[in-house]
């Protein structure tokens, strides 16, 4: 029995400036906490992918095999920063340094329990400004000059609402159908 086929919409987005940032409020109270892992672990960045991509059909990284994953990890200019409430892994931003001060926000997203509680907006907020300002970190980098990722259909329904909020602005959009 053939399955039928999905069409799937893949929108992509940018910043040319870091006053396109439009910072979001933090949530109520000192319960969550940002957080860079410093310490490149594939293991933990498993976690971190399957808990926030799982229900929404994040499969490409995972057929990565722990070498893989580690060699991924340990490139100049790759940041993973967690949000923790109360001490729990509540989502994560993993960003990647390209060419010519360009930066990718390659992950972002919350876990499932975490989600509708304004910690996404925060997280986007911080790991936006941590990727304006990423050369800061990494000695050889280029100032970044465009900060950019992409979503989908597939991602959860208030992604592309969170992008926009935050000062991203659409500058292509592909449909495949698989």
């Amino acid at each position: 029995m053939d399955t039928p086929a999905t069409t799937v919409t893949t929108w992509s987005l940018e910043q040319t400036s870091s006053a396109d940032l439009r910072p979001a409020s933090a949530p109520d109270g000192d319960d969550v906490r940002i957080v860079r892992a410093e310490v490149p672990s594939p293991e933990f960045s498993r976690f971190l992918y399957t808990a926030v991509g799982g229900d929404i059909s994040w499969t490409d990284r995972l057929v990565l095999s722990p070498d893989q994953w580690r060699e991924q990890l340990e490139q100049p200019g790759v940041e993973t920063w967690v949000a923790y409430e109360k001490g729990t892994p509540a989502g994560y931003v993993e960003l990647r340094a390209q060419d010519e001060g360009v930066v990718e926000i390659l992950y972002f997203g919350l876990i499932p329990a975490f989600r509708g509680r304004r910690i996404g907006g925060h997280l986007l907020t911080y790991g936006t400004a941590r990727a304006w300002d990423l050369a800061e970190r990494w000695e050889g980098l280029a100032p970044t000059k465009r900060v950019w990722l992409h979503t989908c259909s597939k991602d959860g329904p208030h992604a592309m609402d969170n992008y926009l909020k935050r000062g991203f602005r659409l500058f292509d959009t592909q449909v495949s159908t698989g």
